[in-house]
């Protein structure tokens, strides 16, 4: 917790995720947030009376900017998009190019990429123009086109170096309006989710987390991190992630 910059509302979006879940825990726990709105697909349920719950489809623009404008009369200082798709029944990463298919090209980018444009782009003008703020999304190490070393899952490596992209350009324009403002993208790790499920025989021992490890140690990054960061990506442990 960064005591000269209290959060006081916070917004997470994908909360009904094992991250999501995890960070709308997290930040619900600290004294310096007063309130955390939940927003899900599928709305997630919690007993903290400081999480207030909302539906949000990032495949629905209309449902991202009805979630941005409820948030009017209570702006957050903080928002997290932690929603995304790896796989999903015959979605799979590709193993080679001649998997590539244009329709699941397509659903991953909208999930990945353009979901997350749409919220910064419904979210950001609620920031306050004064004092520290955040919006941040979930990226990954894979999206990075320079560490790239091992090829395959195209869609998903495209769909989060695209992202990247759009974090550093939304940094560059919310600069001139609101200087303290910090967008960035986080690698939380591998995680014991249901997206990291099917992939984690090659995971180094240790490097498998707790969703509640992984919220907690994001959190912990974004705390840290000061204004000149905006527009970068960094992973769990507050390395960065190299474009």
């Amino acid at each position: 917790m960064n005591p000269a910059h209290p959060i006081e509302h916070a917004v997470v979006i994908g909360a009904s995720g094992g991250i999501g879940r995890a960070l709308v825990e997290a930040l619900a726990a600290r004294p310096d947030v007063e309130s955390v709105t939940a927003l899900s697909r599928t709305p997630a349920r919690f007993d903290d009376p400081k999480v207030t719950t909302g539906r949000i489809d990032l495949l629905d623009g209309s449902t991202i900017a009805a979630a941005a404008a409820a948030c009017v009369v209570r702006p957050p200082r903080w928002v997290i998009c932690a929603a995304g798709v790896l796989h999903d029944g015959d979605l799979q990463p590709e193993k080679s190019l001649r998997e590539l298919d244009a329709g699941r090209l397509a659903r991953v980018l909208a999930v990945n990429t353009i979901g997350p444009a749409l919220v910064i782009k419904h979210f950001a003008p609620l920031l306050p123009h004064q004092g520290r703020s955040v919006i941040a999304a979930l990226s990954a190490r894979v999206g990075s086109i320079s560490d790239n070393r091992l090829g395959g899952w195209y869609a998903y490596r495209a769909s989060k170096a695209a992202l990247n992209q759009v974090i550093r350009t939304v940094a560059i324009e919310l600069a001139r309006s609101r200087r303290e403002a910090l967008v960035v993208g986080l690698h939380p790790g591998t995680v014991d989710t249901g997206l990291s499920a099917p992939f984690r025989g090659n995971v180094t021992p240790g490097k498998l987390f707790a969703p509640e490890f992984a919220a907690g140690r994001l959190v912990e990054v974004l705390d840290g991190l000061s204004p000149d960061a905006s527009g970068r990506c960094f992973a769990w442990d507050g390395s960065e992630v190299p474009a």
